[in-house]
């Protein structure tokens, strides 16, 4: 009787050590897939806080809340089943639907360059330049930021699908659901952490302290400066994750010329750098697949914004 309760204990633990093994790989598997969809997760990043713009302080974090509610709605009601179908019944069309997704992060990284360069900076929606408060506005706004964050969310989720197609079905939706959860309080705690930013600097700039006050008034002064670099990373991360997307699936679909391209140059970099060659190498590769991101977003850019413009010109002529 004893060593059968002792053999069943055995069983137990050794099962106890298998699903805490499983979920090692689990948590690894979404750890990983989330980080392959860095460019978005900043980008999401870069652009919530500016629906809050304007807003009375007390409404912020509110918004924000509701925001990513909505978010994550967006994930798990309506992306999710959409992802876990496609991957179970139709998953080539996976590859192309990542490189259409990497096209929209080019042109997206490419057309924040072309706003800097021409001084033209297109507001997030209309929805938010509205002049006024009260609950229509602010419903307004919140079902625009919910909706700029569908695609942003939709690319996450595929972006991560595809580092997990090789898991089991079960062990991708579970996956899927972490990254979904994880993302979505990373990006808007982080958001919330930005927004709160300046009025903490303003509540430590009324301490009696001058240190306090100091780092108070530091703290109000870094506010554009910390959305300003959110905003720089989020566009060289949109161009490098984008790039490398769409150089991959041309790899896939059996054009591998510039991917070949990419890793030579990345080889040779390794080659004559002997000290952290590895990292030198991943920058190098890093870099290419950046500057075909910013090449494959200028061509969209100049599609979107030129051709429809002579193709009106003619009409009027």
């Amino acid at each position: 009787m004893s060593a059968g309760l002792f053999g069943l204990l055995d069983d137990v633990a050794a099962l106890a050590r298998l699903a805490a093994a499983s979920l090692d790989d689990v948590g690894a598997a979404a750890a990983k897939a989330s980080a392959k969809a860095a460019g978005v997760v900043v980008d999401d990043t870069a652009v919530t806080p500016q629906y809050v713009q304007g807003v009375a302080a007390e409404r912020e974090v509110p918004i924000i809340k509701r925001i990513a509610k909505g978010s994550l709605r967006n994930k798990l009601l309506f992306i999710l089943p959409a992802v876990m179908l496609l991957s179970q019944f139709l998953p080539g069309l996976l590859t192309p639907l990542l490189m259409v997704g990497g096209t929209y992060l080019c042109y997206e990284g490419a057309e924040k360059i072309w706003e800097r360069i021409s001084g033209h900076h297109a507001t997030v929606s209309e929805d938010v330049a509205q002049v006024g408060s009260g609950p229509e506005v602010e419903e307004a706004t919140i079902q625009s930021a919910i909706r700029t964050d569908f695609i942003l969310s939709a690319e996450i989720m595929v972006i991560s699908l595809n580092e997990v197609t090789n898991e089991p079905f079960f062990s991708r939706l579970v996956i899927l659901v972490l990254v979904a959860f994880g993302i979505t309080a990373l990006v808007y705690g982080v958001v919330a952490v930005i927004v709160k930013m300046d009025d903490a600097g303003l509540n430590l700039a009324r301490r009696e302290s001058p240190s306090t006050q100091k780092l108070g008034r530091l703290l109000v002064r870094a506010m554009p400066k910390v959305l300003n670099a959110i905003s720089v990373i989020g566009v060289a991360a949109m161009l490098w994750v984008g790039g490398h997307i769409v150089l991959n699936g041309l790899d896939e679909l059996g054009w591998s010329a510039p991917y070949d391209f990419v890793h030579h140059v990345e080889h040779e970099v390794e080659h004559a750098i002997d000290t952290l060659s590895g990292v030198f190498g991943w920058l190098a590769n890093t870099f290419c697949s950046m500057v075909f991101g910013l090449l494959l977003g200028a061509v969209v850019v100049l599609v979107m914004h030129f051709v429809p413009k002579r193709g009106k010109a003619a009409h009027a002529h």
